[in-house]
């Protein structure tokens, strides 16, 4: 019986895909019974040619097309055989045991459904990963102009459990998608990730829909994984700032009701009109010219998309 499957989405991060899955197989790094299946959104890097002639013992699922994240993990999981399915993205690398330690937690705690590790910068420092569920004060304060306007804002801090330390183990509401354990039980019971999230917010989503059928959420600090952080998605800064707020729409129509969702949208593409006229000031009197015709630009696109998800979202 398979312990472990490894799923990764890939999309252009051949060589943090390398150090990821070197990180994986490397011998002593994990003594489960293991397989590691990638699923490549059709990166133009060669990630496709490296993982053929350098990693044969994964299972490589080549996509012609970039499906997004949320469809390419469940191409990955559909593939999995395993009683836990790891959802790990490419740009991170596993720290010791880390995989192991993991498995062996849940096996000890039946109730737990889902579990995230302590994620860690390349330079060491913890990155934040743990999370209470958004309400529709933190979708306004938290990543959006009102954070740049009003930094370390109390209910951006709550949102990301500033109060509780990092170095204990607790029960959360989600935690971050970068590397995420889940028993082939709760996946069973609930279901994959929504194909309707393209990429972002999708794992809070899942992680709502296992608290939702009775599972608890977990934050296991001695298990450790550097991250190196928004790799695939900066490479296309206008997609990203689209994908990332329309997700968060998304997920507020789903779970909070249109009408939350709609004044939320509004509030957003408010936001960004409010940006792009600082940046074009900026331009008019000279500072930096370069930079603030590609965030006009960028934040254009993100208005003309008018930040609407799918129907099906709400």
């Amino acid at each position: 019986m398979v312990d472990l499957s490894v799923v990764i989405v890939n999309w252009n991060v051949r060589e943090l895909l390398r150090r990821c899955l070197v990180s994986i197989l490397k011998p002593g790094a994990c003594r489960l019974n293991l397989e590691t299946i990638v699923v490549d959104n059709a990166s133009s890097d060669g990630s496709v040619d490296m993982l053929r002639a350098e990693f044969r013992q994964v299972c490589l699922i080549a996509n012609e097309h970039n499906l997004g994240f949320a469809r390419a993990s469940n191409q990955g999981l559909a593939a999995s055989q395993g009683r836990y399915v790891l959802f790990l993205n490419p740009d991170t690398e596993i720290v010791g045991g880390a995989l192991a330690t993991m498995v062996r937690y849940m096996d000890v705690h039946a109730a737990v459904g889902a579990l995230g590790p302590q994620l860690r910068y390349p330079d060491g420092s913890v990155q934040s990963s743990r999370r209470r569920f958004p309400t529709l004060t933190t979708a306004l304060f938290e990543s959006t102009l009102l954070e740049l306007w009003w930094p370390n804002n109390r209910w951006a801090r709550r949102y990301q459990l500033a109060d509780r330390s990092d170095g204990v183990e607790q029960e959360v509401d989600w935690v971050v998608g970068a590397c995420l354990l889940v028993r082939r039980e709760v996946l069973d019971q609930v279901g994959g990730f929504d194909e309707g999230f393209f990429m972002y917010s999708e794992e809070m989503d899942l992680c709502r829909r296992i608290q939702t059928a009775g599972w608890r959420v977990g934050y296991l600090p001695t298990a450790q994984v550097i991250h190196h952080e928004g790799k695939s998605s900066e490479q296309v800064v206008p997609a990203r700032h689209i994908y990332f707020q329309t997700s968060k729409v998304r997920y507020f129509g789903k779970h909070h009701g249109r009408l939350t969702a709609e004044l939320l949208r509004l509030f957003l593409l408010a936001t960004y009109v409010c940006q792009t006229v600082e940046e074009g000031l900026k331009w008019l009197v000279g500072h930096k010219r370069p930079l603030r015709a590609a965030r006009v630009r960028a934040y254009g696109q993100v208005l003309r998309s008018r930040l609407l998800p799918g129907d099906d979202s709400r």
